[in-house]
Formats: structure tokens, sequence, C-alpha cells
């Protein structure tokens, strides 16, 4: 299976008198539903922001996170992962190890997420909508950075990772069980 093509690449510039790069992010609305998350390219920049150190990259970063729903997420999947159903989020890794050439910027690639499925997931865990995003962005990031959770070792990993990133963002450990 091949992976789409990245959506967009997104403009970066270093930040003026910092020595660390920008992770640029770029949110993309397809379903006005999730105009329901106040300002969320802001909280797209927030997020960026607080993954960075996770991801110590010495270039600029840029990625596109598309906010959709269950029909697009589940042709995604059922396109590039084999499974007919929806998920919460998708990550495309941009296999380009080169940053781009007119930004500067490594392209690390797209993150999906679907409008229902967060949404549903979010009420059956007692969380609000804007958190569950959060952490469902976050995942989305880690996976474009190369970890994973393919056996307990990595998985574990991730989540201490994710739950780092989140508290950071003033948002409670998503793994907790209510």
């Amino acid at each position: 299976m091949t992976r789409p093509a990245p959506l967009r690449r997104h403009a970066v510039r270093p930040v003026a008198g910092t020595s660390s790069p920008e992770f640029a992010l770029n949110c993309v609305i397809e379903d006005a539903r999730w105009d329901a998350v106040p300002d969320t390219s802001q909280l797209c920049t927030r997020i960026a922001a607080a993954c960075l150190p996770t991801i110590n990259h010495d270039t600029a970063l840029a990625a596109t996170v598309l906010l959709t729903d269950d029909t697009h997420l589940q042709d995604l999947n059922a396109r590039f992962r084999g499974q007919n159903k929806p998920t919460n989020v998708l990550s495309f890794p941009n296999d380009d190890e080169e940053p781009d050439p007119e930004t500067g910027a490594l392209y690390l690639g797209d993150i999906a997420v679907s409008y229902e499925t967060v949404l549903r997931e979010a009420a059956e865990t007692d969380k609000s909508l804007q958190n569950h995003l959060s952490h469902m962005i976050v995942h989305g990031i880690l996976h474009l950075a190369g970890f994973d959770h393919e056996d307990d070792a990595e998985a574990e990993e991730m989540e201490s990772l994710e739950t780092d990133i989140l508290a950071g963002l003033g948002i409670s450990d998503p793994y907790t069980q209510i």
C-alpha cells in the first residue's frame, strides 16, 4: 500500500531570538463540527510547541492535521491499513528525510482525526472534546516522529511521552481509568 501524498506544506521560519527550531502544525478543518473546539489553529500551535522537546530535532518541523469525519477516516483506514472501519486518528509519515529547500522545514507528514469517533470516545471516558482531540494530535505527532506501540515496551514508552506532553498542556493523564 502506498501512502497518500502530504496534504500541503506549511511555510516555516525560525523563531527569532531562539535557538530551538519551530514546529508548524497546519490545521485543516474539513468537518465544520470541529468548530465546537475553540481556536483549533491556536490549539494546534500549542500542541506542536509542547511536542517539540520530545521530538528533539535540530531543524524546523512541519506537519498537517486534518480534522474530518468517520466517513473520511474509514476510507483512509481501508485504503492504507486494510481495515474498513472508522478510527480516531491516523498518521501518515512523510518518507522524505531532507528539509524543504524553500522553507528549511522537515515535513513530518499528515494526521487525520475523526470527529464522531473522538467525540464518542471523549463522552465514554468523561473527557472534554478539546482534551481528547489534543491527545489524538499528540499521539499522531509521536507516530510521525517515529514512535510506535507495536509491543508492550513501545506502548509504555509512547504512553509515557503522551502523558508528559499532555501534562505540560494542563491535561490530565488520558490513560487513568475513571
